[in-house]
């Protein structure tokens, strides 16, 4: 079994010091699509950030003498500068998460290991929300399946301080951002572990919970690409794993997005032929009906009708 080295406390300090600066700033950024982004860095005047949300929001270009040279030092302690023109840009994004601030990749997410987080992620933390809501249950051991950035697996952890909470994700990258996001949320419980699903840990969970990739992309960028027909394979594994390793009274909850063609819904007709025979209780709901609609111009969606996002829970009986 591999295990993710810790991060020591001489490599999060310069994060440490990046993140109390904006806090002390009073920074916030809600990150938007790719697409949204792309439209509203395209406007006159944008070229260059003028403040904080525009180097560690808007991932614009900045010159060092916008920021303090203790920020900057922060920002080369923490190796995220890279040189632009007679400037600089910072290789990482800053994103606003109820109260917590939530470090990922720079826009644009192009690299194969890139670590996004978006309009999912925001609907993602909805969801876990109104499950640790109605979930009255003990939940002692909890999975955020390709956890990114770790805000699924920070949001279970503060909930729940007693539960051991593990974030398992195959991107080396992403599971240092959860560490560090752990650590600058102070959610202790939570433990970073290389995994292809849940192959590589052990053990049964109280809860799964999991906002895999949903897209077909051509390039297959992790955190981008579903695979299988129409983005939907991976989720179809986490559903197949998860129904493994569920404890009594256990519950996965999924958010994914689905291509509906001819008004037919083909992830949900998967997921009721492989419930169907079985006593577990589940649920199924459209959370939004129309999202990446830039998708629909080509490619393996030019015939889909849209793209929805939506969550399946499914409970094990006690």
């Amino acid at each position: 079994m591999r295990e993710q080295p810790a991060i020591s406390k001489h490599s999060v300090q310069p994060f440490r010091l990046l993140i109390e600066a904006l806090r002390d700033a009073h920074y916030q950024f809600i990150t938007i699509t790719p697409a949204s982004h792309a439209r509203v860095n395209s406007r006159p005047g944008n070229e260059w950030a003028k403040d904080l949300q525009g180097i560690f929001g808007w991932s614009r270009p900045f010159r060092q003498e916008l920021i303090s040279p203790e920020l900057f030092e922060a920002m080369q302690a923490a190796d995220i500068l890279e040189s632009y023109q007679d400037g600089w840009r910072s290789k990482i994004r800053v994103s606003t998460l109820g109260d917590q601030l939530f470090i990922h990749s720079a826009y644009p997410t192009d690299e194969a290991d890139a670590v996004f987080f978006g309009p999912d992620t925001y609907r993602y933390a909805n969801a876990i929300e109104a499950q640790l809501r109605f979930e009255t249950g003990q939940i002692r051991r909890a999975v955020d399946i390709g956890s990114g950035a770790g805000p699924g697996a920070i949001l279970v952890a503060l909930a729940r301080p007693g539960a051991e909470v593990l974030a398992v994700d195959i991107n080396d990258r992403a599971l240092r951002f959860t560490e560090i996001n752990a650590d600058m949320a102070e959610a202790t419980n939570v433990v970073a572990r290389h995994s292809n699903l849940l192959n590589d840990v052990e053990g049964e969970f109280d809860l799964i919970i999991s906002n895999p990739p949903y897209l077909v992309d051509p390039t297959e960028r992790a955190y981008r690409h579903g695979g299988g027909p129409l983005g939907a394979g991976l989720s179809l594994s986490i559903l197949d794993a998860a129904l493994e390793r569920l404890a009594p009274a256990g519950t996965l909850l999924l958010y994914t997005g689905v291509a509906m063609v001819g008004g037919q819904d083909p992830f949900l007709e998967a997921v009721q032929e492989r419930l169907a025979k079985t006593d577990l209780v589940w649920r199924y709901r459209e959370m939004d009906p129309d999202v990446f609609g830039e998708e629909l111009e080509s490619g393996v969606y030019a015939q889909a009708d849209r793209i929805a996002a939506v969550t399946l829970t499914v409970t094990r009986p006690a």
